[in-house]
């Protein structure tokens, strides 16, 4: 009798054991599927499907907070570039300040305007002087904080009729997050920019 009721309480505990491993495996399969479904779904919610010329073609949307950095990179490397690159033609003069200062706010329309009233483009323009930002070394961006900020280090490569003159470029500013136009493709706005540097490193003669 003794012995009966040992084998019904070890059958009991047994069945119970395996009892309890099924509910942690339904548990586990039911949190899995529901994390799968879930992860599906949040896929497709960043896809796009475009019709054109009766072709269904498939476009994925990203956080662009993935991209944020390199973006603000673009932007300032090519405000850089329109600001600096100057040829002795008053038609180019305009036309890369005017694409510069869609990139930026009243702190680079003033470095303009005082470079300007010192008639720096006028000599520019007098002394066939040709100019463009010829390396980019570094563009340092924080965006770990609003507003973001940024340094940018390149070098500015002058050519005289007499001399090719190589000059630092180290400056700065914070972005601010605007909207996109076919004038501003990132929708940045660089505000509060400064020269930190802008000296001779080289001089050749031509």
């Amino acid at each position: 009798m003794f012995e009966q009721a040992k084998n019904i309480d070890t059958a009991f505990k047994n069945i119970r054991f395996f009892c309890v491993v099924f509910m942690i495996c339904c548990t586990a399969i039911s949190v899995y599927m529901i994390y799968s479904v879930n992860a599906r779904e949040k896929e497709k919610g960043n896809k796009i499907y475009v019709l054109t010329n009766e072709k269904l073609l498939e476009a994925v949307a990203i956080d662009r907070s993935d991209s944020l950095a390199v973006e603000i990179r673009d932007h300032v490397k090519m405000f850089h570039y329109y600001f600096f690159s100057l040829e002795p033609d008053e038609e180019v003069i305009k036309r890369n300040m005017t694409k510069a200062l869609y990139l930026a706010d009243g702190s680079a329309k003033k470095v303009f305007d005082d470079l300007t009233e010192a008639g720096y483009y006028t000599n520019l323009i007098s002394g066939n002087v040709s100019q463009k930002v010829e390396d980019y070394d570094s563009i340092a961006v924080d965006i770990a904080r609003l507003p973001y900020s940024f340094k940018f280090f390149g070098k500015l490569k002058i050519v005289r009729s007499t001399s090719v003159v190589t000059r630092s470029i180290i400056s700065e500013g914070i972005i601010r997050v605007g909207k996109i136009s076919d004038k501003n493709p990132h929708g940045f706005l660089i505000e509060r920019w400064a020269i930190l540097e802008n000296k001779d490193l080289k001089i050749e003669n031509r």
